[in-house]
């Protein structure tokens, strides 16, 4: 069965104090983006990044500057992110395995990545979570209780499903209910939804304490390599 993935890109980086979107900030030197997209190329015959269209071109000179050359197709993001992933859906054939990640998680390692598809090959579903650790309450009014965080997951990418699971999602109509890819196949409601033990590192990049995580990431990973 054919592999394909989807690397959806967010929007501005106005939580780190930059208007360029977070994808393209620079860690250790080369841009989030590259860093996650040398995660799958040995695991797809297809890949597909969705970009604001206004930064095709700054995407491209990304490339020449850091002599990038991981073939992939170019496809226009929209206001959000369910459109963005809708716009690249589109471009998938009707049978094989898509994967789809956050352009912000550089440090998915290759060993999930791999669980993902195979569960995915077998169940038509593969999503990775981790579970919670912290105390959580629900506030409801003036009120709050403690509730079991066992009944609880931090969902994270990547997000595996068969591709004619995802065309018929992502058919649906757009709602704010549609945080990631595995609320949209739970809302379409003809598939059920399976889980694979997440990474604690596999983190998304979203503010300027996240970018400062990562850089520590690197540098340990590059004094274990020495």
């Amino acid at each position: 069965m054919k592999h394909f993935v989807i690397i959806t890109g967010g929007g501005t980086g106005s939580r780190m104090g930059t208007t360029v979107p977070k994808q393209f900030l620079c860690l250790n030197e080369l841009p989030i983006l590259m860093h996650t997209m040398y995660c799958f190329a040995d695991f797809t015959d297809t890949m597909i990044v969705t970009l604001p269209e206004q930064y095709f071109d700054y995407w491209q000179k990304l490339q020449l500057k850091h002599d990038f050359h991981i073939p992939h197709q170019l496809v226009a993001g929209g206001k959000t992110r369910f459109e963005s992933v809708k716009n690249a859906v589109a471009c998938l054939p009707e049978t094989g395995l898509a994967a789809i990640h956050d352009a912000v998680r550089p440090f998915v390692p290759k060993t999930l990545i791999q669980t993902c598809f195979s569960h995915a090959e077998k169940q038509g579903s593969a999503v990775a979570a981790i579970p919670v650790k912290d105390t959580l309450r629900k506030i409801t009014g003036q009120t709050n209780q403690q509730v079991d965080r066992s009944d609880f997951l931090f969902v994270q990418t990547p997000q595996v499903f068969r591709c004619e699971i995802l065309k018929d999602a992502y058919q649906q109509t757009d709602c704010p209910a549609f945080t990631d890819d595995a609320s949209v196949v739970e809302a379409f409601g003809e598939h059920e939804l399976h889980f694979v033990q997440g990474d604690e590192l596999n983190l998304k990049i979203t503010t300027s304490s996240d970018l400062l995580l990562a850089e520590c990431i690197v540098e340990v990973k590059q004094k274990s390599i020495v």
